[in-house]
């Protein structure tokens, strides 16, 4: 029998085929009326959805009145897809996700670092720390075995282990990665370790790891939804795993300085730094932010940043000089016609070699290390050509939109040591040349990296021909995005140059 409703109803005397076939309607009629009800409810909600993102869209363009020209951010992909778009003036912003917070730091860098790396950090602390910084490294470029003469002997080094390979392929990576982990040891402890030691490979492979997570889609999933990404195994606990390794180190080598003082004077970053820490407590200095937590950080900032960044450069440099031979022939020519073939090179010789020097900054310009500085934020509202930029804006420098300036280089797209040169032949340095950046925020390894990327580079060309190998024909210059723009797995052939007596 048909109910009122529609659907079949059991009733006395029907046979046991149509009472299966009640059944069958019956649940047919409940499946549609649930599937309606499901309808209905995905109905509502994406209605809802609709009407938040058109709430967000009217906010969006009443906050828009007093800001600079910017593209109109789109839900969770931000403006960030129009990066190297230049469609504005020198002013304008790219929106990338709504942040609550007032630090200047994402989701993904807070987990990692624990929000205490001083690359980070701001106010009375940044500047206590900067300012040891700074004064450390002036201090470690006088005396005999200063800073330099250090970056000459791991230079001599990283000469050697090129060597071994006699010529044939061999992935420049790891030789670079040593010689440039091993130099930012020299700084900060004092000596350096032996390519060999099981504690310095992994702590060339963790600060790897660490650098390479930072521009992973892991580290993007984690900034949009770090509740989430928070709760489960992944890349991302390798990253903060990689992190407390590093940290570990270097906080048993602070305990190796504080069992044997120097006998005289400081010889290293930690020595400097534990000295402060003792007037502060012979002072009873309670505005000191010296300790050995903050200590153990500015080590950690030391090697995360000053390592990548001179081992990307120096990779893109040996990649670029094996795909123009003509350049890399022109540097060798400068140095053995202006030093000769046996004296050695240092960092004061940049002024007698234009060509070279021209060379390693058009490498870092057209190669630049890193996408964007580190990202700051207005700590009180400010006017800039009438925009209101409200307290808590973040800024990001994008070093894109000045290296590759159309207005400001010849070719930007091209590599040509040209840009560096004046009709002369002399090198002429720019101010649209930021790669480290401007201002107060310019990392503390600055100067380290300028001396150990002109070392590095004129004693590999002075004593090795860089090319690829013959099964190599094309070489994918392409940056592959981390925390740096590094490049892709290569491997080069360095030929020893053949000297006459």
């Amino acid at each position: 029998m048909i109910s009122l409703k529609g659907c079949y109803q059991k009733t006395g005397g029907v046979s046991a085929d149509s009472y299966g076939l009640s059944e069958k309607l019956t649940s047919r009629c409940n499946r549609e009326r649930e599937t309606i009800k499901m309808l209905g409810m995905s109905l509502f909600w994406t209605a809802f959805l609709v009407g938040l993102l058109l709430l967000n869209f009217l906010r969006q363009l009443w906050q828009r009145r007093c800001y600079p020209p910017g593209p109109l951010p789109l839900p969770l992909m931000g403006s960030m897809w129009q990066i190297g778009i230049r469609l504005y003036q020198d002013t304008f912003k790219l929106k990338n996700q709504p942040e609550n917070s007032e630090q200047s730091v994402t989701p993904f860098l807070k987990a990692v670092t624990n929000e205490k790396d001083l690359v980070f950090s701001n106010g009375h602390i940044w500047r206590q720390q900067r300012q040891i910084g700074q004064a450390t490294m002036q201090k470690l470029q006088v005396g005999k075995k200063n800073m330099e003469h250090q970056i000459e002997e791991e230079a001599l080094q990283l000469v050697e282990m090129f060597a071994r390979a006699k010529g044939q392929p061999l992935d420049p990576l790891l030789p670079i990665s040593n010689s440039v982990c091993n130099m930012v040891c020299a700084v900060a402890f004092g000596h350096r370790y032996p390519m060999e030691d099981d504690s310095f490979q992994k702590l060339t492979k963790d600060i790897e790891l660490a650098v390479q997570s930072g521009g992973s889609f892991i580290y993007t999933l984690y900034s949009l939804l770090p509740w989430f990404m928070r709760c489960l195994p992944g890349p991302q606990k390798k990253a903060f795993s990689s992190r407390k390794s590093v940290l570990s180190f270097v906080k048993k080598e602070i305990k190796k300085h504080k069992k044997r003082k120097p006998l005289h004077e400081p010889q290293d970053f930690v020595d400097f730094y534990l000295v402060q820490i003792e007037k502060k407590q012979s002072k009873d200095n309670d505005g000191s932010t010296y300790d050995e937590e903050k200590l153990a950080a500015c080590i950690l900032d030391l090697f995360i940043t000053g390592t990548e960044t001179t081992a990307t450069s120096l990779q893109w440099g040996l990649v670029l000089m094996a795909i123009h031979p003509n350049i890399q022939d022109k540097v060798y020519k400068e140095m053995e016609g202006v030093l000769g073939s046996s004296q050695s090179i240092s960092y004061q010789d940049w002024k007698k070699l234009p060509y070279t020097c021209a060379v390693i900054h058009e490498i870092q310009r057209t190669k630049y290390a890193f996408l964007f500085r580190i990202i700051r934020q207005f700590a009180k509202d400010v006017n800039i050509f009438g925009f209101l930029m409200p307290k808590g804006t973040f800024i990001n420098p994008n070093l894109n939109s000045v290296l590759l300036d159309h207005k400001q280089w010849e070719t930007p797209e091209k590599f040509n040591p040209n840009h560096f040169l004046n009709k002369s032949g002399k090198f002429v340095a720019k101010d649209e040349f930021l790669l480290f950046g401007s201002g107060d925020s310019m990392y503390l390894e600055e100067e380290l990296a300028r001396i150990e990327l002109f070392s590095f580079f004129t004693a590999l060309l002075r004593t090795f021909r860089f090319q690829l190998p013959e099964e190599a024909k094309i070489l994918n210059t392409q940056p592959r995005i981390g925390l740096t723009t590094y490049p892709h797995f290569h491997q080069l052939c360095a030929i020893p140059h053949h000297r006459t007596a």
